[in-house]
């Protein structure tokens, strides 16, 4: 569960650049809709571990 905390807050200094541009969007704003994408996946792979 520490993926979703990495991905929003322990790398943001990191990634907070509005260049390189992919796909018309700033770096920042592609990286928080990967890590909204991924913390959903990184929660059900927790909660399946969880059960066993």
């Amino acid at each position: 569960m520490l993926v979703p905390y990495v991905l929003y807050l322990g790398a943001l200094p990191l990634v907070n650049r509005v260049h390189p541009v992919i796909f018309g969007l700033p770096f920042l704003f592609v990286w928080l809709l990967g890590a909204t994408l991924l913390t959903p996946v990184a929660v059900w792979l927790t909660r399946r571990g969880d059960r066993r």
